[in-house]
């Protein structure tokens, strides 16, 4: 059951379905917020599949190739974690008909659609956990969930005190995945969407399922129904333990995320420090799983890079390097058009469809980054070599080389303009032509090259000529 070879080639888009587009009003909740009201953790604002339907030309045009949609399943709260039947459509997103529709039209524009699963709980409106408040030490399913004793009381303040809850919320029971009825309950959920037309899997907290036994079950169920089915484990560590038969094709790479923000915003990292940290999640992970890690610089669980960066170049410098460096670039919505948002759920906030709004400039530059990183297949799954890492000039230069092509990526993270000095020795390139596909400007590059940058600057160098053949991507999705 090999990675799917599409991954490394994908650009994902995650959308958090609530927030995203409405396109069915007549599905919204009778105290349902203005759209672009301030998000609250229980208000609804009428985002739903019909209007991620009507919003798929927006995603082509961006250049996104795969979209990750927040749990959609019925549930009691806006962002779904607390499903209460893991086999039907929310009401306030759809029906089973607008999600087939929504997956047949992705598919017809060349998008997948991977989908968010939450087996280590549920909410209190499940079935099971129902019958278990209904009947008490008599129920059925007293085994589905880890009871220490009755009566329950799943409804009190504070955290649960008489069952395990995720973090202890009374909210989201967590399953017993070890008790053979609930196991084969969940498989039957991950294949049954996957037969639906789903293309993979998200899957919420694995680290916390009591049972790692059951991924590797997990895994051989959906690509059974799908050898194409991507399945992503939310670890937010350096773990290769979760990769492979016995898990995951990919993880969310958080550990990267930190890395960039600790070297182009905070500060923490000098460029030999971000080298150093990348070499070894680069070394962590087989060659197949490092290209199909989830690359991002924020989701619904994290501040909006907006707002950690503020400076709109260091925005500009964290999406050139998310999609120069190994893995599957993700761009959380809104984030491409420079939406706000602190941690959530603030960073949950509506996408704002008033052009006027929107940071026009920053958009164009993450669409240009999609575009190269599809076009170009060395940025897909070339071989990661660090050139340059300068700590006092603030230097930050790698190559990615499949076969006999290599493209250079040149990053300036300080507040001066540098200039960086390549040696054809390191490039590999003599007598071909050079060029910053950003800029299309040429350069020298007879000899050694000299790339100048300003503060916070990035160049993506191309060498064309008889001896570097251009590569263009002839199996990516467009």
């Amino acid at each position: 059951m090999p990675v799917p070879h599409w991954v490394a080639e994908a650009v994902f888009y995650q959308i958090f379905p609530d927030r995203f587009a409405n396109g069915d009003p007549t599905n919204d909740p009778p105290d349902v917020q203005p759209w672009g009201a301030p998000p609250t953790l229980t208000g609804f604002q009428g985002g739903d599949l019909r209007g991620i339907l009507q919003r798929l030309d927006y995603l082509i045009d961006l250049g996104v190739t795969a979209i990750y949609l927040n749990p959609i399943f019925a549930a009691g709260s806006n962002h779904r974690y607390n499903i209460s039947d893991y086999l039907a459509i929310d009401d306030r997103l759809g029906t089973l008909a607008d999600f087939t529709a929504l997956v047949e039209a992705a598919h017809a524009r060349g998008l997948r659609i991977i989908l968010d699963g939450v087996f280590n709980h549920s909410g209190r409106g499940f079935f099971a956990f129902r019958d278990l408040l209904d009947h008490g030490p008599s129920s059925a399913y007293r085994d589905w969930y880890h009871v220490r004793r009755f009566p329950i009381d799943a409804f009190g303040e504070g955290p649960a005190e008489n069952y395990l809850g995720w973090w202890n919320f009374r909210s989201l029971p967590k399953l017993n995945v070890r008790h053979a009825p609930v196991r084969r309950y969940l498989l039957d959920v991950a294949r049954t969407w996957i037969e639906r037309g789903a293309d993979g899997w998200r899957l919420d907290v694995p680290n916390e399922i009591d049972d790692e036994s059951f991924w590797a079950e997990l895994r051989r169920v959906v690509k059974r129904a799908n050898p194409e089915a991507y399945l992503v484990g939310e670890i937010w560590t350096v773990d290769p333990r979760w990769v492979g038969r016995r898990a995951f094709d990919g993880l969310t790479n958080y550990p990267l995320r930190a890395a960039l923000l600790d070297l182009v915003v905070e500060g923490r990292l000098t460029p030999s420090g971000f080298r150093a940290q990348v070499e070894t999640l680069a070394a962590a992970y087989p060659e197949p799983h490092l290209l199909a890690n989830l690359n991002l610089l924020g989701s619904h669980d994290t501040a909006r890079v907006a707002r950690l960066a503020g400076d709109g170049r260091r925005v500009r410098l964290l999406f050139a390097l998310l999609c120069g460096l190994p893995g599957a670039p993700l761009v959380y919505y809104g984030d491409e058009i420079g939406l706000e948002g602190g941690k959530d759920p603030d960073s949950r906030r509506a996408f704002p469809w008033d052009r006027s709004r929107w940071d026009v400039e920053r958009r164009e530059w993450v669409r240009t980054w999609i575009r190269l990183r599809r076009e170009r297949p060395e940025l897909q799954r070339g071989r990661l070599e660090f050139l340059v890492a300068d700590d006092e000039a603030g230097l930050v230069v790698f190559a990615r080389r499949l076969g006999e092509s290599t493209v250079v990526l040149a990053a300036n993270v300080g507040r001066a303009p540098r200039q960086v000095h390549l040696a054809a020795s390191a490039t590999g390139w003599r007598g071909v032509e050079v060029r910053d596909e950003l800029t299309g400007r040429a350069l020298d590059g007879r000899g050694d090259v000299v790339v100048p940058l300003g503060p916070l600057d990035c160049a993506l160098l191309i060498a064309d000529g008889p001896d570097k053949p251009v590569l263009r991507s002839k199996t990516g999705l467009s």
